[in-house]
């Protein structure tokens, strides 16, 4: 199995997820680092991936064009394996996470079956309301998922395996994709390729990365051209954040009450119930402002 791990500007944090590969079936694996030799401090990748001091074989490559989807495709395609994990560069994979892939596609032969890991937030992160409420759909669905084919519309890169024939098959990522929908459209095209891809909650992995509600602004600010290419070049795909958002725009709504909701559990008798849901409708209401901003090609 290559394991892809494309990187921007984390170097201390890249170096601990390849620490948490070690003893992960290191003499069936590779691990290709990509980076971005434009916006980001090579020397300082190179330090972290420690070539010489890891148990298995490790290379690094600089991407060849903007964005993320240009950095996946510089790593498959230079993988070696039959197999292609892709982690983030923020993910830190349970112990036997590996192993559990490989033993997965084992049972999987077939070259369109992929296979779907679990993100989790990491337990270093104080875990915030907020970080709770992208749980629900936002970020990762996986609140509303269960073992067995995920569908095209759930195809998260941070923790997915792949036969490198399938990828091949559609010549992997679209690189139109700079941020934002790079991997639901390859899960699209793959979909016409008979992918099925298989949701494990058992192969785990914690994902160390702290957010913000200003940072997600920006996120659904920059997401929303996206979405507007992805349906642009698959008319019959839904566009799902506009849809979802669109009767949130604009609506009055208490951040006093989402400043409270960090404070006040949920499960507090009365308060707590209406509180949270008071907190998720402000954030909403800031999402769609934010994502219909970029939408009409506006700053947020």
């Amino acid at each position: 199995m290559s394991v892809v791990i494309p990187t921007y500007r984390r170097p201390a944090v890249l170096g601990r997820t390849l620490d948490h590969l070690e003893g992960q079936a290191d003499d069936r694996i590779e691990v290709l680092v990509v980076d971005d030799p434009q916006g980001d401090d090579s020397a300082a990748v190179a330090r972290a991936v420690g070539v010489a001091g890891r148990p298995y074989p490790v290379t690094q490559l600089h991407r060849h064009a903007p964005g993320v989807a240009a950095a996946r495709n510089t790593g498959w395609r230079a993988a070696a394996a039959p197999l292609v994990l892709f982690l983030g560069d923020d993910i830190f994979a349970d112990p036997g996470l590996v192993a559990a892939h490989l033993a997965a596609h084992a049972s999987l032969p077939s070259v369109s079956d992929a296979v779907l890991g679990h993100v989790r937030w990491s337990d270093e992160l104080k875990i915030t309301a907020f970080m709770r409420f992208l749980e629900q759909g936002v970020q990762f669905d996986y609140a509303h998922m269960h073992a067995g084919d995920a569908g095209w519309g759930r195809l998260y890169t941070s923790n997915v395996s792949f036969k490198r024939e399938l990828l091949a098959a559609v010549d992997g990522f679209d690189e139109d994709f700079t941020f934002g929908y790079e991997d639901l459209e390859l899960g699209r095209r793959l979909h016409d390729h008979g992918l099925r891809l298989m949701y494990e909650p058992s192969l785990g992995a914690a994902h160390l990365h702290p957010t913000t509600i200003a940072a997600w602004e920006r996120r659904m600010a920059a997401a929303a051209p996206a979405e507007r290419l992805m349906v642009a070049k698959h008319p019959d795909v839904a566009p799902y954040f506009h849809d979802a958002l669109r009767d949130w725009r604009g609506r009055p709504t208490s951040v006093r009450a989402a400043q409270a909701a960090e404070l006040i559990p949920a499960w507090l008798p009365l308060i707590g119930p209406r509180l949270h849901a008071a907190a998720r409708a402000h954030w909403k209401a800031t999402l769609a402002d934010a994502f219909f901003a970029g939408w009409d090609g506006r700053t947020p």
